[in-house]
């Protein structure tokens, strides 16, 4: 049985289903922490502040699955149903969770990496509040996608972007071939995407870009501009985490222009502050997603948005 002083975690903490992952994906992070030791997972003599849990842990936080059972008061979901789990662990009453922001919890975890189980558990056991109903025509294998998809679709909707906007996409890895489609769903005449890797590439044009750009061979900045008519990028979404590509970006979005990281930084990075300064640009960062996200993002596959 957990400590009750953790119950005050998510809205609904105490009322809990029990869940049989069936597809889970492995996130960029997982590796990390897999391949590089614990950065973001808690580690002995430094438990996680909600979980209270540490090293060892059972890694996976883009999954879906089957309810196998469910608690008293659960009445969203029922035994059989196929569902996905929105991994975000909060404490609900700290400055950023009073105000709806619990994606930016002082205290956040994941399903995954801070404890209560992961996606490459045979069962995990959770608050009702992670578990999202998947309708009947979005499939187990679709419902692992919804996280990293979830992650795109906040980067955009939170951004300064409108329709007739140019937009410069940083890598175009999962989460940068994402951000693509949310735009072409938001109706982006404008998609550049710039990134190294042929494979990618391809990728990238598949999904609605507009146009590729190879930093290694080109010059972004002068790219940008000219596929801009001379302006620059409205909007720039760095999904690539690298100082060159901070640096190119800046350089590359309009005067009161907006780039956005999504990216999580290995290494502490560093920013040419009068690039910001006398071109009035602005530079902000995003935090996984929303609560409702995984909601829009359901509802944005299952219509074919």
């Amino acid at each position: 049985m957990r400590d009750k002083n953790i119950w005050r975690a998510n809205a609904d903490s105490r009322v809990q289903c029990q869940i049989a992952p069936k597809f889970c994906g492995i996130c960029g992070s997982d590796l990390h922490e897999y391949l590089g030791g614990a950065n973001l997972i808690p580690t002995p003599g430094n438990p996680h502040p909600i979980t209270g849990e540490t090293l060892p842990l059972t890694l996976g936080h883009e999954f879906s699955g089957v309810v196998e059972e469910i608690g008293e008061g659960v009445d969203h979901v029922k035994k059989g149903d196929n569902v996905c789990v929105q991994p975000i662990i909060y404490d609900g009453d700290c400055r950023s969770c009073v105000q709806g922001l619990v994606n930016c919890c002082d205290k956040n975890g994941f399903v995954g990496m801070s404890g209560w189980g992961g996606g490459l558990s045979e069962h995990v056991v959770l608050p009702a509040s992670c578990v999202k109903p998947l309708p009947a025509n979005v499939s187990l294998e679709l419902g692992a996608l919804v996280e990293p998809l979830a992650v795109g679709w906040h980067a955009v909707d939170i951004s300064p972007y409108k329709e007739g906007d140019s937009v410069l996409v940083l890598g175009a890895g999962p989460i940068g071939l994402v951000v693509v489609q949310v735009l072409v769903g938001k109706k982006c005449k404008n998609i550049i995407v710039s990134e190294v890797s042929k494979g990618r590439s391809e990728f990238a044009r598949k999904f609605g870009a507009h146009h590729i750009i190879d930093p290694t061979s080109c010059d972004v900045v002068e790219e940008v501009a000219r596929l801009t008519g001379g302006k620059g990028a409205d909007v720039a979404f760095d999904a690539a985490g690298v100082q060159i590509g901070l640096d190119t970006a800046m350089k590359a979005i309009k005067a009161r222009g907006t780039l956005v990281n999504i990216a999580v930084w290995e290494k502490r990075a560093t920013l040419q502050m009068n690039d910001v300064v006398f071109r009035e640009r602005h530079y902000m960062g995003v935090a996984t997603f929303a609560l409702g996200d995984f909601e829009a993002v359901i509802e944005a596959i299952s219509t074919g948005e």
